[in-house]
């Protein structure tokens, strides 16, 4: 498995149709899955718009943040 294929969260597979495919693809779970930028923005910044998060990490980083 591919670096791209795996979360940049927690490294398991991210089940994304782009990241296993050498072709652009017309749709994938990923596309249709609001993550908010504030999650986006705590991934490595060399990460960032190359790797796909697993629909796992997609749904927990995607709840409200807790007030401190």
């Amino acid at each position: 498995m591919s670096e791209a294929e795996r979360c940049p969260r927690c490294g398991q597979p991210n089940r994304c149709a782009q990241a296993s495919s050498a072709q652009p693809v017309q749709d994938c779970w990923c596309f249709h899955t609001p993550i908010a930028h504030q999650v986006l923005d705590a991934l490595p910044v060399e990460q960032r718009g190359t790797r796909c998060l697993c629909p796992n990490c997609a749904r927990v980083l995607d709840e409200p943040a807790k007030p401190d």
